[in-house]
């Protein structure tokens, strides 16, 4: 089977690397790119161990090909904060024990970032409901809605100080 070079960008860094056509990009990522907080679950889609972020759209990475990468943009679990500094949300995973074994956090992670960019101010079952395909084997599931629940809170709090300089500076 001949080789195709792709070149994508992963976390800001460019990345090119021949791939056969079948390769997946979950594999893609954790040996060509050396991201390896990518995680492969099932491989059938329905744990989503596997998300990313590609063009800022998440998507479950076992179920994309590495070609179909070529040219787009990839944020992995290594990309998604510094290394300095957590996001809110990963804080509020790391403060209420939402880890458990780890496997499944950056599906976790990035499924729960993306209702909150739709859904600042999300309801419990909203929370649920957008964790819907992501499995947790440990059955740590009330810690991580909890974990979401407190992240959303902090950063309507960050954004509150904000909000209310903003209405006074227009009376």
């Amino acid at each position: 089977m001949s080789l195709q070079r792709i070149t994508t960008t992963v976390n800001e860094a460019s990345v090119s690397a021949e791939v056969e056509p079948r390769t997946l990009l979950v594999h893609f990522l954790r040996e060509q790119a050396g991201m390896t907080g990518t995680h492969v679950g099932c491989d059938t889609s329905q744990c989503g161990a596997c998300t990313v972020r590609m063009d800022g759209r998440t998507v479950k990475s076992c179920t994309v090909l590495a070609v179909h990468a070529h040219a787009h943009r990839i944020t992995t679990i290594e990309g998604l904060s510094s290394p300095d500094a957590l996001t809110p949300l990963q804080q509020a995973f790391s403060d209420l024990h939402a880890l458990q074994c780890g496997f499944c956090t950056p599906g976790m992670v990035f499924a729960a970032q993306a209702l909150l960019d739709r859904v600042p101010d999300p309801t419990e079952a909203q929370v649920r409901d957008a964790l819907h395909g992501n499995l947790c084997r440990c059955t740590g599931y009330q810690n991580i809605v909890d974990a979401v629940m407190l992240a959303a809170r902090r950063i309507r709090d960050e954004a509150a100080p904000v909000a209310s300089t903003l209405a006074g500076e227009v009376q």
